[in-house]
């Protein structure tokens, strides 16, 4: 939809500035802006390496280990069918670390790895599990510790305080994936 929307968009922006013969401004904003994409590009890139080298270093320690069991008793609750298996409990533990920390690039390829192992536990290949519809819930509402990517872009527009808007994400967050996973249940429980 994003791939036929932004082109009409930007088609009718040109269209507009040739009929009030404002071309002289949109020339100026597209190379004003591509300098900022650019700027704003590097400082994510950064920031994504950043934590995408913490997160290999968890995985080649055993800090992944000690998350695992840390999120065990959680797990539980949220993924009772297939708790048992250690290598899902790691690879959704994983993807829940990754967005903990705002990392929505790295944890996209943790959760379809986790998507994917659900998947072969499945029975029904054509219908969603119930754990995974509750991984796809949570991966949606997911709450974030540390929100990387909105602290790199305030910081690389120039924000005085990058960081001003943590404590209203962890509360809209914690709300949202409380909210989610009652809803969830109480859906689940209802469609037995």
């Amino acid at each position: 939809m994003l791939n036929v929307l932004w082109p009409v968009f930007i088609i009718v922006s040109c269209i507009y500035a040739i009929f009030t013969g404002k071309v002289e401004q949109i020339n100026t904003s597209i190379f004003s802006s591509l300098e900022s994409v650019v700027q704003l590009s590097i400082t994510l890139l950064g920031t994504i390496c950043l934590w995408n080298g913490i997160m290999n270093i968890a995985i080649n320690t055993s800090l992944i280990e000690k998350l695992v069991f840390f999120f065990k008793p959680l797990l539980k609750y949220l993924f009772p069918e297939i708790y048992q298996d250690e290598k899902i409990r790691k690879e959704i533990s994983m993807n829940m670390v990754a967005n903990m920390l705002g990392l929505g690039n790295a944890a996209t390829p943790l959760g379809l790895k986790a998507m994917k192992s659900m998947q072969e536990k499945n029975k029904k290949t054509d219908t969603l599990s119930n754990a995974m519809l509750m991984f796809i819930v949570i991966n949606t509402a997911s709450i974030q510790m540390i929100p990387t990517t909105v602290i790199a872009i305030r910081s690389s527009l120039g924000s005085q305080n990058p960081t001003a808007t943590i404590v209203p994400i962890w509360i809209s967050s914690a709300c949202s994936i409380i909210v989610v996973i009652l809803i969830t249940k109480f859906l689940i429980k209802v469609g037995k």
